[in-house]
């Protein structure tokens, strides 16, 4: 399973790549403005910082819905690092660009998925990855484990290479169920990385350890 971590801040990108467990990073306009970059400028500056800092896949979406826009924002983000994705939400037109740049060999990654249906039209036009969002159906009280659960089972049932990415993971427990089901990629906040190195009894034995060991060594 690879770890992608959600966000746009570079201290935590910085912090998981350097626990070596890294495999990629996701982000959006909605990150990049958290961070406080906005721009179009100021936006492929950033994208390109972040790919300085990881060495995997590097997930850049477009903002525009027309195709035509998607086309031109999608080629300018390709060209701008070689571990650039393009990110492309999952409407017509963004299943229509998924398609144009599988046939360009640049690499895709479809999302705001939400449905078995589209996962396997993101699929059939030759996404890389497909992004279904597990936190946000489960606030609606819909169970976005079962959705990644039916996602691998048609992807499997058919060989599609299309990877499952689950998104918006929020704990641990995402991380750890998505694992057992077979997710490709999990994509969540830096806490979901790194809260499973926590367990109490991890604490304690250590502590005991360190204990026994100043009794015995002074």
């Amino acid at each position: 399973m690879k770890f992608f971590i959600d966000t746009a801040n570079l201290s935590d990108i910085a912090e998981a790549q350097a626990l070596g467990v890294l495999d990629g990073v996701t982000t959006n306009p909605s990150l990049m403005a958290k961070e406080g970059v906005t721009g179009s400028d100021a936006i492929l500056a950033h994208y390109k910082k972040i790919c300085e800092l990881v060495e995997g896949d590097v997930s850049a979406e477009v903002i525009s819905t027309d195709y035509e826009g998607m086309i031109k924002e999608g080629e300018a983000l390709a060209v701008l690092h070689p571990q650039i994705v393009v990110k492309l939400p999952m409407i017509a037109n963004g299943v229509k660009a998924c398609k144009y740049f599988s046939d360009k060999g640049i690499r895709t990654n479809v999302t705001l998925v939400f449905s078995a249906g589209q996962a396997l039209l993101a699929a059939k036009a030759g996404a890389t990855y497909v992004s279904p969002f597990l936190g946000r159906l489960d606030d609606i009280s819909t169970d976005g484990l079962n959705l990644i659960s039916e996602i691998r089972l048609i992807y499997d049932n058919y060989g599609f290479k299309t990877q499952i990415l689950a998104a918006s993971i929020r704990n641990t427990m995402h991380v750890i169920n998505c694992a057992k089901i077979g997710s490709d990629v999990m994509t969540g906040p830096l806490s979901s990385i790194t809260g499973l190195l926590k367990h109490p009894l991890t604490d304690s034995g250590l502590a005991k350890f360190l204990e026994d060991y100043k009794k015995g060594n002074g």
